[in-house]
């Protein structure tokens, strides 16, 4: 699994927010193996609202969540809970498809 991280609107991504996304994004192989790259996007839009996206790609698919809050933490910490909900729904998606012969 690869993780790429960007900051945009003059974000700095520093080896805090790293190590943070990169501890939260390991929760996911806990759930399915199969996931080949995660893209992260982090910026700071206007009024200090900051956003986390993310593009995960799967073996059998993609995944696009976002989140947005006043602390860069606490969007990353959305985010890995929105991406996490839509991997498991992919999962079982997968095992009813392959069980319903």
């Amino acid at each position: 699994m690869e993780i790429q991280i960007t900051g945009l609107n003059h974000l700095e991504v520093t080896p805090a927010i790293k190590q943070h996304v990169n501890e939260r994004f390991q929760k996911l192989t806990r759930h399915f193996n199969n996931i080949t790259n995660i893209h992260v996007t982090l910026s700071v839009g206007k009024k200090y609202q900051h956003t986390a996206e993310a593009h995960v790609d799967l073996s059998l698919g993609n995944i696009f969540a976002k989140a947005t809050s006043e602390d860069l933490y606490a969007s990353i910490d959305l985010l890995i809970d929105k991406v996490d909900r839509q991997v498991i729904k992919h999962k079982e998606e997968l095992k009813d498809h392959k069980g319903g012969g």
